[in-house]
Formats: structure tokens, C-alpha cells, sequence
């Protein structure tokens, strides 16, 4: 009798009822959407920001300051992993995610809030600094939570589907954030918009914060976290964990590899764009911004399909589609935008629709690199080492070798570097798709796929 009632217990852990499973995605995806509706705002106000807080007789210094406090936050995202990780793989990931949602929600909201150069003078600046590193250090324990979240929800044959939402929720927020900038800059004109209208879309990060601290607050820890610990499989001292994570070296540099790529092509084709289509292309800011949200919305939707078919297929064959397409089509594409709108257009869609199967599978993916007492660690401090270093600055490394060089194809050729790094990191990836990823075994290498249909929702 004690046998059956562990049992039903453990299968009552397993088994999310869908509306559990509909609210664990929900809290996951809004979490990533303030977290990247902040980037898109700050991306799209940097030259209001710039002016408020970096007053200068030469714009282009102030728009560089506000540019250099941009990538702060990604400086600093590495030490949040260090720190979110960890805690999140001892004390739970509903815990931990809760705490940064309300951290990164509350210092956007604060940016929207804070007097300019003129009112504090060199305290103005300072303390934007300081917010944008509470920013990065939250989200260093926010998307490796968010997405360890959701897959350990996910049933193990639709990790895939349920997984890409999280990244909807990025394109939601980032376009979300392009979106206010513009209507809010149609609303007040260009001159309220630089002394005060710029504030507002960062006040929006409040009811998101809260709508998500609210979804996150009402759930139970994953059902895999819950079995971990009910076994007694999870390391209670720190010590103990960092020890058993670096016994895990080979995916941690498989990840940060994958993530080199992954990174490159998502901050030049989604934060570079407006920038080099802009400078170089010679669109006006409003038309290279339609461009963008209208390429992000197209992308959006393909994420669920594009998550429901690495169910079927497997995770590593869409990622060769998306590295062999963009390496064969960066540079075509980039010659096709310096033909005009409807060219950048086409291009940006035909590049899109070949990132988006690694989007739609980093849940699916990279969670499932590691066993569940050191996932929430290992993909936060891999994943954000890697971000810092090719992510943030991938706008600015294109920049400059533009600028170094002349020549306009340069981000293609970052890209098709990208797309190698990644192909040589994937060869060395198991697969594992419908691979249960319970337990202290690593997926796709000690747990095997199953195939056999079970009972699941959704």
C-alpha cells in the first residue's frame, strides 16, 4: 500500500493539469517579455536618453554614453547567473524567478522615474548606471530560469511546442517596446518626446512586472524540481553544487558555443538593424522601425510551429536548417537590403525565417543540456558568459568593422563566423528530443527518448 501511494504521489508530481501547464508557460513568457520589452525601449529612446542624462555640444557623444550604459547590463548579467543559478538549482526555480522579475520590472520603471543631468547633475548618470546593472544582474538569473521553468513543465514530447512561447514572449517584448517608442513619439511630437515623452513606455514595465509576479507567486515549483528534491538529489551546499556543475564542463562550452551563434544573429538582426539600415541603407528611423516590428511579428508567429516540428524532427535538425540557410544566405540578403524598403523587407524576412529555428527551440534545447540538480546553473552562467561576450556587443563589433573597413557586408560575414562556431559545437550535442529530462542523468546521453505515445495535456 505504501508502494501505491509513493507511486500516485510521484505521478501526481509528473502531471501538470492544463491549466497549471497553460500558467506555467504564462509566467515564464511575460517574465522574458518585460526582460526584453526593456531592451527594446532602451534600444529605441538611447538618443533621448542620451541627451537627458549625457548632455553634450556633440550628439553623437551623448548617444554614445547612453549606448555605453546600454551594455552595461550585459557586463553584469555573468554575475547574475553566478548568483540566480545556483540558488535557483538549491532553493527552487519558482522562488528565484519571482525575485528577478520584480528586481528587472521595478529598475525599468525606475529608469522611466529618474530626474535628468539637468536636475542631478553627475548623480544623474551614476544612478542610471546603477539601474542598468540591477537590470543585467537580474536577467542573468532570468532566461535561464524562464526557460528551465517552462521545460521542466513541458511533457517530454512537446517540450518543443510549449517551449518556443517563452521566445514569443521575447519578440512580444521587444517588439511591444519598438512599438510604444514609436506611437508615443507620434503622440507628443519630437521635441515633448526628448524632454519628456520618453519616459513613458518604461512606466508600461510596471503591470507587466506585477501581471507576472502575480502568475509566478500562485505556482508550485516544477514537478522535475519537486521530484529532485523529494529524492533528496539536490545539492544543499553551495560547495557541493559548484563542485557536481563543473563535472559538466563539455556542455557548458557546447552551450556557450551554440550560444555564440545564437546571440550574434539575434542582436544584428534584431537590436543592429535600425541601426545599419539607418546608416547605411539610408531608411529613415520610422521606416527601418515598421521594418523591424513587422518582421518580428511575422517571426512570432512561426515560433509555435517551428517548436511543434523539432517534436518531430529533433532539435539539432532545425538547427542545421537555420545555420547552413544563414551561412549560405547572409550575404545575399545583406547585398539585397541596399536596394531600397521593399528589398530590406524581403531580406530581413528571408533571414528571420532562418533564425527562428534556433529561437523556437532554445527551451526544447539548451535546459535539457544538463541534469536537473545543476540546469538552472549551468545554463545561466554559460548562456550569460557568452551573451556578455558576443551578444551585447555584437551591434558595436558590426559598427566598427564597418567603419574600419567600408564595406557594408560585414555583419553577413559575422554572421556566417557565427554560424560555424555553432555547426562545430552542434556536431558534438545529443539529441533530445522526447528524452525525459528528470533526475541527475544527462538527456540524450543516460535518459533515451519516448516515443511511445503518453498521456500528457495539451
Amino acid at each position: 500500500m505504501a508502494h501505491e501511494s509513493d507511486g500516485a504521489a510521484q505521478a501526481e508530481i509528473r502531471t501538470p493539469d492544463p491549466s497549471t501547464l497553460r500558467k506555467a508557460i504564462a509566467a515564464s513568457a511575460i517574465g522574458n517579455m518585460t526582460e526584453w520589452f526593456d531592451y527594446g525601449v532602451y534600444a529605441y529612446t538611447a538618443t533621448y536618453i542620451g541627451e537627458a542624462f549625457f548632455p553634450s555640444d556633440n550628439p553623437t557623444a551623448s548617444t554614445l554614453g547612453s549606448l555605453l550604459v546600454f551594455a552595461v547590463s550585459f557586463l553584469i548579467r555573468p554575475l547574475g547567473g553566478i548568483v540566480w543559478g545556483p540558488l535557483g538549482d538549491r532553493l527552487g526555480r519558482q522562488r528565484v524567478l519571482a525575485t528577478t522579475i520584480l528586481l528587472m520590472a521595478g529598475a525599468t520603471v525606475c529608469v522611466g522615474l529618474l530626474p535628468g543631468y539637468a536636475t542631478l547633475g553627475i548623480l544623474a548618470p551614476i544612478l542610471l548606471i546603477v539601474l542598468r546593472m540591477i537590470q543585467g544582474f537580474s536577467t542573468g538569473g532570468e532566461y535561464g530560469g524562464a526557460a528551465t521553468f517552462m521545460a521542466e513543465y513541458a511533457p517530454d514530447r512537446k517540450r518543443g511546442k510549449y517551449g518556443s512561447f517563452l521566445e514569443f514572449g521575447t519578440l512580444a517584448g521587444f517588439t511591444l517596446g519598438a512599438a510604444l517608442a514609436l506611437i508615443a513619439e507620434a503622440a507628443v511630437g519630437s521635441d515633448n518626446m526628448a524632454a519628456w515623452g520618453w519616459r513613458l513606455p518604461f512606466l508600461v514595465a510596471a503591470p507587466l512586472g506585477i501581471i507576472g509576479l502575480y502568475l509566478r507567486s500562485k505556482l508550485e515549483d516544477t514537478p522535475v524540481f519537486r521530484e529532485c528534491a523529494a529524492e533528496g538529489k539536490i545539492d544543499e551546499r553551495a560547495s557541493a553544487h559548484f563542485k557536481d556543475l563543473l563535472r559538466y564542463w563539455k556542455p557548458l562550452l557546447l552551450l556557450m558555443g551554440l550560444v555564440v551563434t545564437l546571440n550574434i544573429v539575434n542582436y544584428t538582426l534584431l537590436a543592429y538593424m535600425p541601426t545599419y539600415l539607418e546608416n547605411e541603407i539610408g531608411l529613415s528611423s520610422k521606416a527601418s522601425l515598421i521594418l523591424i516590428i513587422i518582421g518580428q511579428l511575422a517571426m512570432m508567429v512561426l515560433l509555435p510551429f517551428s517548436g511543434a516540428w523539432s517534436d518531430r524532427v529533433g532539435r539539432k535538425t532545425l538547427w542545421w536548417i537555420s545555420l547552413i540557410g544563414l551561412f549560405v544566405m547572409a550575404i545575399p540578403m545583406f547585398q539585397l537590403m541596399t536596394q531600397g524598403f521593399v528589398g530590406a523587407v524581403i531580406a530581413f524576412a528571408v533571414l528571420g525565417l532562418l533564425y527562428v529555428p534556433q529561437l523556437s527551440t532554445i527551451s526544447a534545447t539548451f535546459p535539457a543540456m544538463f541534469p536537473t540538480h545543476v540546469r538552472y546553473a549551468g545554463f545561466a552562467i554559460a548562456y550569460n558568459i557568452s551573451t556578455s561576450l558576443f551578444g551585447g556587443t555584437a551591434p558595436a563589433v558590426n559598427q566598427g568593422l564597418i567603419n574600419a573597413s567600408g564595406d557594408q557586408l560585414f555583419p553577413a560575414y559575422y554572421m556566417m563566423a557565427a554560424c560555424v562556431v555553432g555547426a562545430i559545437a552542434l556536431l558534438f550535442v545529443p539529441e533530445t528530443r522526447a528524452c525525459s529530462i528528470r533526475g541527475r542523468g544527462i538527456p540524450g546521453v543516460d535518459t533515451k527518448p519516448q516515443m511511445e505515445p503518453v498521456s500528457a495535456p495539451g
